[in-house]
């Protein structure tokens, strides 16, 4: 049927737009799922989530509610959330720890950590004879077809086949090298707690518009220019003349300019995975960054430790659902709810083996810009839910992403912005080209 009402979807991607209908389209959306939410490699989340066996975590992989558990064997397995008996979700909270097995609250039924069913009540009374059985694989718990964990980061791909994890990832596998590289003991862990936001638009916008260096110094600007303002007058009534950094932080969205953001450079992947260059942030020399740097040095040597912290990214997308900020220590994962419905979840990392200070520096950024209170996602919730209203108009059938478009340098496949081109919407078309060759199955 779906066939049917989109006959031919590649009318609906050009090099330079795309059909609105890609974003309001709710049988579009639905082949989405099926076709690449719920075939690549989608993020479950990290290991430290569940340190302990019976320890789980609920997550949405496409259509398909999902348990991220350790298991009785130390390893972490990802299963389908539904009782192969009448369909009951196994676990109905968000997070917990099971025990020793699952057992299904509706009529009982239990089952291993891995998904193998342990025991049916009355089994031998009720179900002897029939396809129930404790040796048939219809009583299990279904598993997702591929898990794979890399430095801690867990995910899972409901296709049998397909590439693997690092070769999905490809050079955007830099993200999760560059957070835990920056960790003295090589590994993160994650801050339990995550923001959890809706936003009422489609997913596609919210992944576009995180490497899209335009828009920082346009949406942003009012809350920046306040900060600057009160970074000013902090300076003046100062000794040292210096604002706390955190007004940095705020300040940066009007201060760095969009000549500025335009020297940067953007390096596109396949799969439709991207890279924004040139982290914008500051490498103070206080007492806390002295402090981290030498117990880095301890833990690396000079040479490496050079070479950690002068990786130059600032964001990297991991198409289609994973927005990393590393030099940050933060995540974003993309679920996809309907057409016009998106969660994300906002997650901060802990530096294993980093001083406190930087703990709390980078926690201070993950409360000021990505928090759903701050002004800052407030300004980008609202223009998703814009975006989404006027494509849902008669008003327009294409959305544009022509911006620096011809000045793109590509090699083998991989295509980076010219010199003084950052904010070219590159990502965005790469993307878009990766939805086309997805879609078309």
């Amino acid at each position: 049927m779906l066939q049917e009402q989109i006959p031919d979807l590649a009318k609906f991607v050009e090099p330079d737009r795309v059909r609105r209908e890609v974003y309001t389209d709710a049988a579009i959306f639905d082949l989405e799922m099926q076709r690449i939410h719920e075939k690549v490699w989608i993020y479950c989340g990290h290991e430290t989530q569940v340190p302990k066996v019976g320890d789980y975590y609920t997550v949405q992989i496409g259509r398909q509610p999902m348990i991220m558990v350790r298991g009785a064997d130390g390893k972490i397995h990802v299963l389908y959330n539904r009782c192969p008996h009448r369909g009951n979700m196994i676990a109905g909270d968000r997070k917990g720890n099971t025990g020793e097995f699952f057992r299904c609250s509706y009529h009982a039924w239990q089952f291993h950590l891995d998904g193998k069913l342990k025991n049916i009540p009355m089994m031998e009374a009720g179900y002897k004879g029939t396809r129930y059985e404790k040796d048939k694989s219809d009583c299990n718990v279904k598993r997702a077809a591929r898990v794979e964990n890399y430095r801690g980061f867990v995910f899972a791909s409901l296709a049998n086949d397909g590439p693997t994890l690092k070769e999905f990832l490809g050079k955007a596998i830099v993200a999760f090298d560059d957070m835990c590289d920056r960790a003295p003991e090589g590994e993160v862990e994650i801050v339990p707690t995550c923001f959890r936001v809706i936003q009422h638009s489609n997913w596609k916008i919210f992944l576009e518009n995180q490497l899209d260096a335009l828009h920082p110094s346009v949406v942003h600007q009012s809350t920046g220019r306040a900060a600057h303002e009160v970074e000013k007058e902090i300076a003046k009534r100062t000794k040292k003349g210096e604002a706390p950094l955190s007004y940095h932080m705020l300040s940066a969205f009007a201060t760095v300019t969009i000549d500025k953001w335009d020297s940067f450079q953007t390096i596109n992947y396949p799969h439709g995975h991207c890279i924004l260059t040139g982290y914008m942030g500051l490498r103070p020399r206080d007492p806390d960054t002295l402090a981290y740097d030498k117990v880095m040095i301890k833990a690396y040597g000079q040479k490496r430790f050079e070479e950690i912290v002068g990786v130059n990214i600032h964001h990297v997308l991991i198409y289609p659902g994973l927005s990393v900020q590393s030099p940050l220590q933060q995540l974003r994962a993309v679920r996809p709810l309907g057409v016009d419905r998106t969660l994300t979840e906002i997650w901060h990392f802990r530096l294993k083996g980093a001083p406190e200070p930087i703990y709390r520096r980078s926690l201070a950024y993950y409360n000021l810009v990505n928090s759903p209170s701050t002004l800052i996602n407030a300004d980008d919730l609202e223009n998703f839910w814009k975006c989404h209203q006027g494509l849902s108009s008669d008003a327009g059938q294409w959305v544009s992403f022509a911006r620096h478009m011809g000045r793109d340098l590509e090699n083998d496949g991989v295509v980076e912005t010219a010199p003084n081109c950052g904010t070219s919407e590159a990502p965005m078309r790469n993307q878009m080209k990766a939805w086309a060759e997805y879609m078309r199955g």
